[in-house]
Order: C-alpha cells, then structure tokens, then sequence
C-alpha cells in the first residue's frame, strides 16, 4: 500500500459523516440531530480549549481571584510588606545610633578616654606662626565671593532667625533641587526631585503635629522640633506617621510622589520654620 492510498483513507476517515441524534427515552422522538464529522470534532475541541485556557490566564492575571491562587499574593500584603521594610529600615538606623550612644558611655564609664591639653585661652599657638610668609592679599575669585555675600546678606531679613539654628539636620531625601529658596518670588522652600515611592525621612527628633490630605499639595507632613524649628514635607504619596507620633532623626515619615494639584513630577517640597521666620534648608542640609 502506498503512501498516497494510505493519505485518502486517512481524509475519508476524518470526513466521514456521523449523525448526533437525541432522542425522547419514552417516544423515541427525535429532539435533536447534527452532522459531525471527526475533523469537526477535533476542530471544535481545539476552539474550546483554546478558549478555556485564555479566559482563565486572563481571570488570573486582571482580576482579583489571582489572590486565591497559590503563588500569588494579594495587594493588602505586598502593601504592608513595604511598610514593614520602611520601618525595618528606620528601627536600623535607631539601634545603630543607640549603640554608638552606648558605645561611647561604655568607654566613659571604664575611663577609656584620652584627654588632650592645651592653651585655653588660645588653641593657635600664633607665636610659632611667622605672619610675614602668610599671603593677606584676596584673590580675583574670593573678591567675587565676598561681594556676592554681601549683597545677599544685605536684603536678607530673616538672617536672625538662621543664627538661631546651630545644629546638623538630616536630609529628608537626596536629589537634585529643581527649585531652590527664593524670597523675592515668596517660595520658602526646596523642591527636590526623587523617584517615586521614595522614603521620606524626618530631618531631626521631633514631634509630628500635622499629617494629613490636601488637594493642592497632596499628603503633608509637618513635625516641631526642639529650639523653635518646624519642617514641613509636602506632596507626598502616603504617610506613616499619624499626628502626634514621636519620630527620630532618619524615621521614615512618607513616602514621596506626585500626590495635589500644585505639582508637575515627584518630587518633595521641603520647608524649614525658625520661630515663625522661613529658613533656607540648604544652609544646613546637603540634599545631593
């Protein structure tokens, strides 16, 4: 038998007709009857399972019933998983600081300090210093510093108030400042530009006295600390500090985004308040 032959007998195999008949068990009525054949068949099989396994691979993938499928986990838990890492991250940063803190209290007590001596009217002993080889003259570029200082400082009226800050804050985020501190156009602010999603972090310890939505700048922050300083974060995604909670130096408070109507990107908007005068944050921070 040849190839050919077996190829017809093979097609006139697969287009053989059948008949599908239902029937009335009591009469014997005929109810329903259609033709099929086994290439039919096989057809309409391949259509249906195509089908089935479509629908459920886009069941699974766009619709919440991939949470009860295994291997897969739901919103709600990837959600508090992130916030768990946050403060993960925030609880590290607090026990090193502390064992630094005991560290140093450890070696006072045992008396494992050297201590240094010198001339408390004057660190600088001048009288090894030969001021004739020492050169006074200013050069071209501290000439041009200084004037661009004083003229600064000339129409600065809140120079009072940035005295009154003597110590190191933290930087909320590190970025590029797309909008700097001006007086002249009233924006007593920074804007740093961040990824989105990325954590907020509070400049100092303080206390948290506003945490809430606004429709023109998002998710705000806004925390005292001590001698008279207030900061504010703006813009924010979400928080996870509440109004009253107590924060720490480098606690994540938000978590930054493009959230009110009054922005164009993520990004944060960082403000700082001595005694009720707005400060220039960069004065003291290093946001780069």
């Amino acid at each position: 038998m040849t190839n050919k032959t077996k190829d017809k007998k093979f097609a006139k195999k697969l287009l053989h007709k059948y008949r599908l008949i239902i029937l009335n068990e009591d009469t014997f009525e005929e109810r329903f009857a259609i033709k099929l054949t086994r290439l039919n068949v096989f057809v309409l099989m391949s259509i249906s399972t195509i089908f089935l396994i479509a629908a459920t691979t886009v069941l699974i993938a766009f619709t919440p019933l991939r949470e009860y499928i295994p291997g897969y986990s739901s919103t709600s838990l990837k959600r508090k998983a992130t916030q768990l890492s946050y403060k993960t991250d925030s609880i590290q940063q607090a026990i090193a600081i502390n064992q630094q803190y005991l560290e140093s209290i450890k070696r006072v007590l045992k008396g494992d300090v050297s201590t240094v001596n010198f001339n408390k009217d004057s660190i600088i002993n001048t009288a090894e210093i030969d001021l004739n080889l020492i050169n006074l003259i200013p050069s071209a570029e501290d000439s041009l510093l200084r004037e661009k200082v004083d003229k600064e400082d000339k129409y600065n009226l809140f120079e009072s108030a940035t005295a009154k800050v003597n110590f190191v804050l933290f930087p909320p985020v590190n970025g590029i400042i797309s909008e700097g501190y001006s007086v002249r156009d009233k924006h007593y602010a920074i804007d740093i530009v961040v990824a989105k999603d990325t954590p907020v972090k509070a400049t100092a310890d303080g206390t948290v006295i506003l945490a809430e939505w606004t429709t023109q700048t998002g998710y705000v922050v806004v925390i005292e600390h001590t001698n008279g300083l207030i900061s504010v974060y703006k813009h924010n995604a979400s928080l996870t500090k509440a109004q009253g909670d107590l924060v720490k130096s480098g606690e994540v408070i938000a978590i930054s985004g493009n959230a009110g109507e009054l922005t164009t990107g993520p990004h944060l908007h960082f403000e700082l308040w001595s005694d009720g005068y707005p400060i220039n944050p960069t004065t003291f921070i290093d946001f780069e």
